[in-house]
């Protein structure tokens, strides 16, 4: 069992910045997946970004591609998202997830227990 716990969030006027953390209780991530989603109230969740930990890869959302970094800390087992120009369809629930053996679609057998980002305009 692997324990993500995040941190973050918060609100933001349009166009500012936040960043999201997730920290991974195992140091033995080198075939997880790890990868930031979001969940509107009653919608669906959504991929936002990945990164293939033995590699280093990372994947976007087009929605947010120049916008959004995912970055990682190997030292730290932890992955960030760096969100910038952050608009109003931007807020939603973050929720970071990790896949134990992930392929090229991300999904996740554990996930953080969600962050909080709000845009105001």
């Amino acid at each position: 069992q692997v324990q993500l716990v995040e941190s973050g969030g918060g609100l933001v006027q349009a166009g500012g910045s936040l960043r999201l953390s997730c920290a991974a209780s195992t140091s033995s991530l080198s075939t997880y997946g790890l990868g930031w989603f979001r969940q509107a109230p009653g919608k669906e969740r959504e991929f936002v970004a990945r990164i293939i930990w033995g590699f280093g890869y990372t994947y976007y959302a087009d929605s947010v591609k120049g916008r959004f970094t995912f970055s990682r800390s190997i030292a730290k087992n932890s992955v960030y998202l760096q969100m910038n120009s952050l608009k109003r369809e931007d807020a939603d629930a973050y929720y970071c997830g990790a896949e134990r053996r992930t392929g090229s679609v991300l999904t996740p057998d554990y996930w953080g227990q969600g962050a909080q980002v709000s845009v105001s305009t």
